[in-house]
């Protein structure tokens, strides 16, 4: 089967209107390359996978659950590790990361493959496919560092589908990073178990989770997934330091409820802080999920006002250019410390991580 070449790759990929690139079909036959970090090996040739919460037991010849890893005569293999299928030069408000080197790009990369099945997923492209069924380009950990630097990016972010599904890849371009002062952002579900994710704390900078909802029956049915673990990643990612920013993605009738929201967001208040920001994201009909309207912008309102309610410092409203809600605020004065319009900062009023008006500390990381 065919692979191209990173200059073919990044030549001929073509953009579209949310601005990534599309995956390229026909076709890279998978890698056995890089074995797997997190499993165990089990009788007749099995293995567990540890990386995440499903703790797939996987037969010889077989993947799990993820579609992305396959066990090999017993031992597991990342099928993706190096297989990029999609990059681009982001703005960082475009994650969104507000609170993480603002005005800022990063390189934005992805592979194929996920760890669950949102029935909104708004990257199915990449997101619900078997590496076999993408055109990729073989980056190694150092070509990435160097596409970062190159495109003037002060940071690498691991987006577009689920990062956690190629976590080896993802620790060596972090590590290479570090070394040469560009930045690590997760972009993820959170879907993830503890181990892994403390590998990662070691060598990442932000990780922004999507909290999909607050209840675990949403979790089942419109995710594919568990809620408690990513709530255990959230505690964990405060317990290591980690910045993080959680999207809360408001979907009508599915996970709006006002009692829901109340009780999400005194959770984050009590476990995470006051200075964790909350983006309540917009619903665009999406994959699965096309019999929804988008959501009404008061409904984002409502939900917005629940968190400054609970005490939260700094809560936004997303997919909705233009909003008073894009805005960051001091907590202390007032005052609109960062004014964006969709992924642009129009002010900025944040010196040396500090309102410019009243010389409160604003939690983040500025420079």
């Amino acid at each position: 089967m065919d692979q191209v070449t990173r200059r073919q790759f990044m030549s001929s990929s073509v953009m579209v209107a949310g601005g990534m690139l599309c995956p390229m079909k026909n076709i890279a036959a998978p890698s056995w390359n890089t074995e797997a970090r997190y499993y165990e090996k089990l009788p007749d040739h099995q293995i567990r996978c540890t990386l995440c919460p499903w703790q797939c037991v996987v037969k010889p010849g077989e993947r799990g659950n993820c579609e992305v890893r396959a066990n090999r005569k017993g031992t597991y293999y990342s099928l993706v590790y190096g297989q990029v299928a999609a990059h681009h030069k982001d703005p960082i408000e475009k994650k969104p990361l507000f609170h993480f080197l603002p005005g800022s790009t990063a390189f934005s990369i992805a592979t194929a493959g996920c760890n669950v099945e949102c029935k909104f997923c708004q990257n199915a492209d990449l997101a619900q496919r078997r590496p076999e069924e993408l055109r990729t380009a073989s980056f190694s950990p150092e070509d990435v560092v160097k596409y970062a630097k190159q495109t003037g990016c002060q940071s690498i972010a691991y987006t577009y589908n689920e990062p956690v599904i190629f976590t080896e890849y993802m620790q060596d371009i972090a590590v290479i990073g570090q070394e040469q002062g560009i930045r690590s952002v997760v972009i993820s579900n959170g879907f993830i178990n503890q181990k892994p994710l403390k590998d990662l704390c070691r060598v990442i900078d932000s990780y922004k989770v999507d909290l999909k909802a607050f209840t675990e029956d949403y979790y089942q049915k419109i995710v594919n997934a568990r809620l408690k673990p990513v709530l255990d990643t959230l505690v964990t990612l405060k317990a290591e330091n980690i910045w993080t920013e959680i999207v809360y993605l408001v979907v009508p009738t599915l996970n709006d409820d006002e009692k829901s929201l109340s009780e999400m967001v005194k959770w984050i208040y009590q476990e995470l802080g006051p200075d964790v920001p909350l983006h309540f994201s917009r619903f665009y009909p999406k994959y699965k999920l096309l019999s929804l309207p988008p959501t009404p912008v008061a409904t984002l309102e409502k939900a917005y006002q629940i968190g400054l309610d609970a005490g939260l410092h700094h809560v936004y409203l997303g997919n909705v250019p233009g909003h008073q809600g894009e805005n960051t605020l001091c907590p202390s004065c007032g005052e609109t410390l960062i004014r964006r319009v969709g992924y642009q900062i129009y002010e900025n009023h944040i010196q040396s991580g500090k309102c410019q008006f009243c010389n409160h500390s604003v939690a983040g990381i500025w420079g």
